[in-house]
């Protein structure tokens, strides 16, 4: 039986595209299935002149599709509420304490409070500190959360001082960064992955593994997030967050219990030793990429999208390599990539195993190839699954070796009851479990690693723009590592 959650959830941007998309729909299943239940309550505030009904109408048409009861549906917007706000105005927030009180004795909620700021970043603090200022938090045994979306900051400097204002009002523990990618099923079978099994974690480490690669691909360009993307480029959009707490799960020690401190106190160490670049080092590690025009005509190049300066020199796309200066991964480098307009839309993880010293099956004479590397290749999305590479007699004349695959794929059904990554990190936050969120010295850390290659990239003028749609972008990518006489596994039209 699903245990039931109460809280007053307070949704600052609540008319916005984020919250009709993605959070009523995931408030909807924690409803549907019990996690949700009386004892829950939605405040949703914008500068919007919505009343109840407006607004109830505009959740009922988020979470509605084909087949869902529209009695429940019913039932369930009846718990949604709505206050004009403007967060920079006090008096308003008169209103909405008031309002919050008034809900949480007719829901019985015990005074739990989760604010959920779905806004631009320069916000956050705002709001933040006119909750505890207003006395919107509750003392006592309640408990207040604040979630926020990213990006947060964008370099070091900006997210302290964001983090800094944060921390005047609520405590670390309180705080949760949601990062999307940390709520993908796949993702958090990283752990289960190494650590449920004997036959990894024992090898998982540089005297077995040779490289591992990380893969973010985007077949779409900019779309409508032009204006956003430019000011941002792939490197603090994706690398910075999703790609970085990735790289944390790879490579961290395992932790003494599966609990949020226990496993954050990990990654924080990893990225610790994630090895910082002076100037020649981040030049020769890492490049950046800016799609161009198809051959055809149907897809335009970066700087003739709308909303973009026709001389931007923003990246769409960046490779590189990582390194960690610790006993367990010294000399194993973590290869990532990510960009858009790439050949298709996936993400995976690739952990290239070492060859065996000697190959005893190698017999030029006879046509025999050299062994394939074992690789075990985690598929986060859109296939979900897993697949091992290993060597195997190919069943013909003589003694000839082939690499095969043992594969595991989620079925449609199992993929569709799957929570979604936005279901699951709510749930995470009404049972206040910071484990698939970003803490504070997570954040700092990978932003002083990207920081570095974003000063080494200001200084120097890119050849833009260098790799055409469809394509895994740029020659240099494939560069990278064939100076370590390494190449990707996935390669196109593999």
């Amino acid at each position: 039986m699903p245990t039931e959650r109460r809280s007053l959830i307070m949704l600052f941007g609540a008319t916005g595209d984020l919250a009709t998309r993605k959070l009523y729909p995931a408030i909807f299943n924690l409803y549907k299935k019990g996690n949700l239940k009386e004892h829950f309550a939605v405040i949703g505030t914008s500068r919007y002149k919505f009343d109840d009904e407006k607004f109830r109408e505009t959740v009922s048409k988020s979470v509605s599709e084909k087949g869902v009861d529209k009695k429940l549906v019913e039932s369930f917007i009846k718990h949604f509420f709505f206050v004009t706000h403007d967060v920079t105005d006090l008096d308003h927030y008169s209103v909405l304490k008031e309002k919050a009180e008034e809900l949480d004795k007719k829901f019985k909620l015990e005074g739990n409070r989760v604010f959920y700021i779905s806004m631009a970043p320069n916000f956050f603090g705002t709001v933040a500190k006119n909750l505890k200022n207003q006395g919107l938090l509750t003392e006592g045994k309640g408990f207040n959360r604040l979630v926020i979306e990213k990006p947060f900051g964008r370099d070091f400097e900006s997210a302290k001082e964001l983090n800094d204002a944060l921390s005047e009002s609520f405590e670390e523990n309180q705080i949760y960064r949601i990062d999307h990618y940390l709520g993908k099923e796949m993702i958090q079978n990283i752990e289960a992955v190494r650590f449920g099994n004997t036959i990894f974690e024992a090898l998982w480490n540089n005297r077995y593994i040779d490289n591992i690669q990380v893969t973010l691909a985007e077949n779409l360009g900019v779309e409508e997030r032009a204006g956003y993307y430019d000011n941002s480029g792939a490197l603090r959009d994706m690398v910075q967050n999703h790609i970085m707490q990735i790289v944390s799960l790879l490579a961290m020690e395992q932790p003494v219990a599966f609990k949020d401190t226990d496993i954050r106190s990990e990654k924080v160490k990893a990225l610790r030793s994630l090895r910082v670049y002076n100037v020649a080092e981040a030049s020769t590690n890492f490049v950046r990429g800016q799609y161009s025009a198809s051959g055809d005509g149907e897809t335009k190049e970066y700087r003739e999208e709308d909303g973009v300066p026709a001389d931007s020199n923003t990246e769409t796309f960046v490779a590189g390599k990582l390194l960690f200066d610790n006993y367990r991964w010294s000399g194993v480098p973590f290869y990532i990539r990510t960009g858009k307009k790439l050949a298709d839309k996936f993400t995976r993880v690739d952990v290239v195993f070492k060859k065996p010293l000697v190959d005893i099956f190698s017999f030029p004479q006879d046509g025999n190839t050299l062994l394939s590397p074992n690789v075990l290749t985690i598929h986060i999305e859109p296939e979900q699954g897993f697949s091992l590479v290993v060597n195997a007699k190919n069943g013909e004349q003589g003694f000839h070796t082939e690499p095969v695959n043992l594969d595991f794929y989620e079925n449609s059904q199992r993929t569709k009851a799957t929570p979604q990554p936005y279901e699951r990190l709510i749930h995470d936050v009404l049972k206040g479990d910071g484990t698939n969120f970003s803490s504070w010295p997570e954040v700092a850390s990978a932003w002083k690693f990207v920081d570095q290659i974003r000063r080494v990239w200001d200084i120097q003028q890119p050849m833009f723009p260098n790799y055409i749609p469809g394509s895994m972008g740029p020659v240099a990518a494939d560069e990278l590592l064939a100076r370590d006489h390494r190449e990707w596994i996935y390669k196109l039209n593999q």
